[in-house]
């Protein structure tokens, strides 16, 4: 991996691999998805950070870096993430991360960031599809000790000092202002993701992840995995799904006083 420079742009974008189908299985056991052996693919949230980290770069320079923590074969999705045009990609891969839960995954990710030494900003995808939590960007930021935003829909201005964003709400958008060095969440409202160049194909074939374990980072066993998660997964199910059809007889003007006349029973 390419040394950071503390003297250009830096950006962090972190990605996570997440199944690509709905049919995965539970680890009986600890009651964690089972993720050998299945089909995966980027997060897709994630896909418009690695967008938006691209887009800076290429208006500001600068140094693009995607991490993930993860199983061996994450490393296929930091590799597609070079095709895109990403300088360096670090893969956190440890037997002691698994089972991780959200607070020991930003652990985790929280010190193998501070290895890489030099950022300037974070990009996370809002959340992920096979946890829909939104923990992570917000909790790896209070680890970092670093000011945070989330749901950004759009960066109206950066520069070496702050950004100035548009944060999603219910009802619209706030302008919020934010010095660097600092973390945001992204929305698919952002952007839209490019396809890989043949050339960028042909880069990431030749590529290869920086690959750090807990040693690597220097990370404290008790705050990983299993062990460092104080949220358990207890049970595991599909529910089950109950449906009533009623059809109602009549002219329409019958049908709508049967029916009002059964609107006003279920209230009471």
């Amino acid at each position: 991996m390419e040394t950071l420079r503390s003297d250009e742009l830096n950006i962090i974008v972190c990605i996570k691999q997440v199944p690509d189908t709905s049919n995965v299985d539970i680890n009986k056991e600890t009651n964690t998805l089972i993720r050998n052996g299945i089909g995966s693919t980027i997060n897709p949230f994630d896909v418009y950070a690695v967008e938006e980290g691209l887009k800076i770069k290429e208006k500001l320079g600068g140094n693009l870096t995607t991490i993930s923590m993860g199983i061996k074969s994450a490393e296929k999705q930091l590799k597609e993430t070079t095709a895109l045009g990403v300088d360096n990609t670090v893969l956190l891969n440890d037997k002691l991360f698994a089972g991780s839960d959200t607070l020991a995954t930003a652990y985790i990710l929280s010190m193998g960031i501070k290895k890489l030494k030099t950022y300037d900003l974070i990009i996370c995808g809002k959340q992920a599809i096979d946890g829909d939590t939104g923990h992570i960007g917000p909790s790896l930021a209070e680890k970092l000790n670093i000011p945070h935003l989330t749901c950004v829909k759009k960066i109206e201005e950066f520069n070496e000092k702050f950004l100035i964003c548009q944060r999603m709400t219910e009802n619209g958008y706030d302008v919020v202002k934010m010095y660097l060095p600092a973390l945001i969440t992204v929305v698919k409202d952002i952007n839209k993701p490019r396809f890989p160049t043949l050339k960028g194909k042909m880069k990431a074939r030749n590529s290869a992840s920086t690959i750090w374990d807990a040693y690597d980072i220097l990370a404290n066993r008790e705050k990983c995995g299993l062990i460092g998660s104080p949220t358990k997964v207890l049970t595991t199910y599909i529910p089950k799904r109950k449906s009533k059809v009623e059809f109602i007889n009549g002219t329409p003007k019958e049908q709508a006083q049967k029916l009002l006349d059964k609107l006003r029973i279920s209230k009471k």
